[in-house]
């Protein structure tokens, strides 16, 4: 990954508040702000339970079709 990828996701990640940089002579220090991923984890949490529920829901559907009613 070049250095201008990875400065353009540690721009991404600090603008929403994952992480935060500090200047140290030439360095640029990053730390990880475990709050906000657990915000983040809690959420994600939350849409895959709801993902599960539909997926695991299809594939119960698929697995039984309903009965197919005669028609005239």
């Amino acid at each position: 990954m070049s250095l201008p990828a990875i400065s353009k996701h540690v721009c991404v990640l600090e603008r929403e508040g994952l992480l935060s940089r500090r200047r140290h002579g030439r360095y640029q220090i990053c730390r990880l702000e475990p709050d906000a991923l657990t915000l983040a984890a809690d959420w994600l949490e939350r849409h895959r339970t709801f993902w599960t529920g539909q997926l695991n829901a299809l594939a119960h559907h698929l697995a039984h079709p309903p009965a197919e009613e005669d028609h005239p």
